[in-house]
């Protein structure tokens, strides 16, 4: 919710509370979140050699042709969702240590997302790297979205009352004869 001021025509946040530490805790596991996923990424590529002989476990019937087209698209869809993971990751700790609403919600929504995904990557080949990354990134989610809705999270995530824009010291929404 924002105000606008009559004499200058600027929007205006209510002020909000401090962040509580469960927020503060939250948005130190969304970092954390990052640095996994960026781990991931480098970890991912020092191990590259290990994807072909999986994918070649994996489908023993598939010509060399069709595990090389594989391999070949695993590593762009992996390179451009770790990218695409690593900037999520850093804007919602900023919006979440923020206060808005919106962002909490996101991640929450981002979370159940990432949970579709754990699941998914245990089905497909799999590396000791590509197990054990994503199970750490779910569990710094589920951390990091308890804490965005614990009950002292609440406060921070409200907006306060609109500021009395004739600076009178009330909420502007109340007639100046009733302050």
């Amino acid at each position: 919710m924002v105000q606008r001021y009559p004499s200058s025509g600027k929007l205006v946040e209510p002020e909000r509370p401090p962040a509580p530490q469960a927020v503060l805790n939250a948005v130190k596991l969304m970092y954390l979140g990052a640095a996994i996923s960026t781990a991931s990424v480098i970890a991912s590529l020092a191990d590259i050699g290990a994807i072909k002989p999986a994918l070649r476990r994996e489908f023993p019937h598939d010509t060399a042709a069709q595990i090389d087209q594989a391999f070949k698209s695993l590593l762009i869809v992996a390179i451009i969702s770790a990218g695409v993971g690593i900037g999520l990751w850093l804007w919602m700790a900023r919006a979440n240590g923020q206060g808005k609403n919106w962002a909490r919600i996101t991640s929450t929504v981002l979370f159940g997302i990432e949970t579709l995904s754990l699941v998914a990557s245990l089905r497909g080949p799999k590396t000791v790297v590509g197990l054990v990354f994503p199970i750490l990134t779910w569990l710094v989610g589920l951390g990091a979205v308890w804490l965005l809705w614990r009950p002292e999270s609440n406060a921070f995530f409200k907006p306060g009352p609109p500021i009395d824009p004739r600076g009178r010291g009330g909420p502007a929404s109340v007639p100046p004869s009733v302050l």
